[in-house]
């Protein structure tokens, strides 16, 4: 879906309320843009958080190892704390 929306002079736009609905995003909140080659990506928080979830599985497979709590739980370890 393709929606035009209009960005004042002072930068600011607005996301439609069928859009704002569907994302959750009805009572407010933020959102993060990502600038890519094609354009501009809009992201929930959610979203946002699932990507980079995505992407970190890419680099460490499902390896349980590679979590920030074993990754801690390791150093705590390593230190004798």
């Amino acid at each position: 879906m393709t929606v035009q929306v209009n960005i004042t002079a002072n930068g600011r736009m607005s996301l439609p309320a069928h859009i704002r609905r569907r994302l959750g995003l009805s009572a407010g909140g933020s959102v993060f843009l990502e600038e890519t080659e094609d354009g501009v990506v809009i992201r929930t928080a959610a979203q946002a958080v699932a990507r980079a979830q995505e992407l970190a599985r890419k680099f460490t497979g499902n390896n349980d190892d590679a979590s920030v709590s074993a990754f801690l739980e390791k150093r705590v370890a390593e230190s004798g704390e």
